[in-house]
């Protein structure tokens, strides 16, 4: 049963809607707008330059909220290249190239997949992006077709869109203190496909189903990235009564319902807590950014992380939420409370590390008679919260101006703002929503049309449907209904039919097997198993179908090559002690064991067999068939 299928809340009755943006890199030969190559380097750059992102004026003269909430961060970015994955392009010091005709084939393609109509004619936008990860400060994106369907289970899910566009540059580190990015260009340019739902998914599990059948789709293609990193679905959540959320960067598609799940917990929470501070007769009036400084109070506090901003000549500053008591502390979902939605806007809008809240006191180092000074600092009574934060001075008003900002929105509903997802399925505050002013016409790059003859050129190649492929894969390889719907929704449907191909000596469920159910189990475990590629996965098997590595080792090897780059199967068996025994070899450690055990095997006759092979197989761990093994074995035996 699945998370959002135990909470108990009526997803109809309150209103839940959700639409889901997949975005997924493409397997082409060069990035969007040049003809570097979509790859990743691991050496140290050959360059680095600086740059300094400001927003700017649209046509109608606004400026993008979320592109002025990035500028007031005033960090400068400092991008990393080398001449093999980016050039002048990704600099943005020459203006981009054509558009890659084979990433357009490869979104058109999809599109038809989804029943989508395509466009006559690709016109390239730009659109705001001033957080650093693009030199240009803008994303060049195009729309590719609109208005199609897809079928999960018996629902008709509409498509509004699918476009294509380049993915943004890799962020390295962050430093001095948050004033200074570093991101790698290398990644910058690579296409991306972008699908995107209609809101008409009504509970979380449904949106992960609908998910998985759009993520089907784009690997039935043949022509997305598989990996860590190379998918990302973005999900746009709203209750009655609500706001809209957008929610970027869930990764793992088994997170999408949890994180929807406790999205819909926090708005109730949040909902909750503006009807209790009704109740109480708090007004927006009543929360006033009046900034007392309590510096003083901690000149000589025993609390660690207070008394390091204080000998730093930082300023400590609080002021008084009225009515808030008891309410800071109020978790919404697991290890998120309240007073977490305000410290992510001190955090984003004040550029300190965190808040404290008397909700939470005392707690840090800090003493009751502290907390009771700066309470008394700020006229609070009983039922106030008080706010105090430690920085300099401009930070820690401009942190306080945003906890009051946000106090007060609590009072009329939820802010309707971009999140980020965590890896346990909640989210933090990421910025505001994006304006209508961020979109406007690429003036670099000429249309390009689609025309009738393309599109009917790729209608005829479409790729196989995942239904008749599920259909092929149980009648040409013998395969259960459960592995062959388990190899549909991996990731590596297209290699298992080549591995089988080239390997006929082994058994077709072994490596169905092991590409969804160990591969899963060794995910679950830790393994990193995004860092072992295709080849390297052919390897290994062509090392079993050649007889110079047990089956019963893919495992071991498969993990010993996820913690050691650029090493082959054959360095990995050598590390391992994998060798495989000759059969002499072999012989001889049969006739020992058989020996050691004799008065056994002479007590239980026939019955010896079945321990004598467990002793043999322990023995040569992963360096004999166990075909092998039993043969010898009944021949000394």
């Amino acid at each position: 049963m699945g998370r959002s299928e135990m909470s108990g809340i009526d997803y109809v009755k309150i209103g839940l809607k959700v639409g889901l943006e997949i975005h997924q890199q493409l397997n082409v030969s060069s990035k969007l707008f040049c003809n570097c190559q979509p790859e990743l380097f691991k050496d140290e750059p050959e360059t680095a330059f600086l740059r300094r992102l400001r927003p700017t004026q649209s046509e109608l003269g606004q400026v993008d909220p979320a592109a002025f909430f990035e500028f007031q961060k005033g960090v400068k970015i400092i991008y990393e290249a080398n001449s093999k994955c980016s050039c002048l392009v990704e600099m943005d010091e020459e203006p981009p190239h054509l558009l890659n005709f084979d990433a357009l084939k490869v979104v058109l393609s999809a599109s038809l997949m989804m029943n989508m109509q395509p466009v006559d004619e690709v016109h390239v936008m730009r659109k705001t992006v001033i957080d650093g990860s693009n030199t240009t400060g803008f994303q060049r994106t195009c729309i590719i077709a609109l208005d199609g369907w897809i079928k999960v289970g018996e629902k008709v899910i509409p498509m509004q869109a699918a476009s294509l566009e380049e993915d943004a540059a890799r962020k390295i580190c962050v430093e001095d203190e948050g004033k200074t990015i570093r991101y790698r260009v290398d990644r910058l340019g690579i296409p991306l496909i972008e699908v995107a739902t209609a809101p008409v998914i009504y509970s979380p599990l449904e949106a992960q189903h609908v998910a998985l059948v759009i993520g089907r789709i784009l690997r039935d293609t043949g022509r997305v990235m598989r990996g860590l990193g190379v998918i990302r679905q973005d999900l746009n959540v709203s209750i009655s009564n609500g706001a809209l959320i957008e929610i970027k960067g869930v990764q793992e598609l088994e997170l999408i319902s949890t994180v929807i799940e406790y999205e819909v917990q926090r708005q109730l929470g949040l909902l909750e807590v503006k009807e209790e501070l009704c109740s109480r007769g708090v007004t927006r009036d009543s929360l006033k950014a009046e900034f007392v400084d309590v510096t003083e109070v901690f000149r000589e506090s025993k609390s660690k992380v207070i008394r390091k901003a204080v000998d730093k000549n930082y300023k400590v500053f609080a002021v008084k939420l009225a009515g808030f008591a008891g309410l800071l502390g109020r978790e919404l979902v697991p290890n998120f409370r309240v007073g977490s939605e305000l410290s992510d806007y001190a955090k984003f809008w004040g550029r300190v590390g965190g808040i404290f809240h008397t909700d939470e006191m005392p707690n840090y180092g800090i003493t009751p008679e502290e907390v009771a000074k700066v309470c008394k600092n700020v006229n609070a009574a009983e039922n106030d919260s008080v706010i105090f934060v430690a920085d300099i001075e401009e930070n820690c008003k401009d942190a306080l101006k945003a906890v009051i900002e946000r106090a007060q929105e609590a009072l009329t509903g939820i802010p309707a703002e971009t999140r980020t997802a965590k890896d346990d399925g909640t989210t933090r505050y990421m910025r505001p929503r994006p304006g209508a002013a961020r979109m406007y016409p690429e003036t670099d790059i000429p249309a390009q049309s689609i025309t009738e003859e393309l599109v009917k050129n790729v209608q005829a190649n479409l790729p196989e449907p995942a239904e008749k492929k599920l259909t092929r894969l149980m009648k040409q390889y013998t395969l259960n209904e459960k592995l062959s719907k388990q190899i549909i929704d991996s990731e590596y449907a297209s290699l298992f039919e080549e591995i089988v191909k080239e390997n006929s000596t082994i058994a077709v469920s072994t490596v169905a097997a092991f590409l969804t159910e160990t591969m899963k189990a060794l995910k679950r475990d830790g393994i990193a198993v995004e860092n072992v590629n295709e080849e390297q996965i052919k390897a290994l098997f062509a090392a079993v179908g050649s007889g110079a590595l047990a089956k019963e080792a893919i495992a071991e090897v498969f993990s010993w090559l996820t913690k050691n780059e650029d090493k082959t199967v054959q360095n990995a068996t050598t590390a391992l002690g994998l060798k495989m025994l000759t059969e002499a070899d072999l012989e001889t450690i049969v006739e020992g064991i058989i020996t050691a055990n004799k008065q056994v095997i002479e007590q239980n006759n026939k019955n010896a067999f079945g321990m004598l092979m467990g002793i043999v197989m322990k023995e040569v761990r992963g360096k004999a068939t166990p075909d092998l093994v039993s043969k010898i074995l009944k021949q000394k035996l």
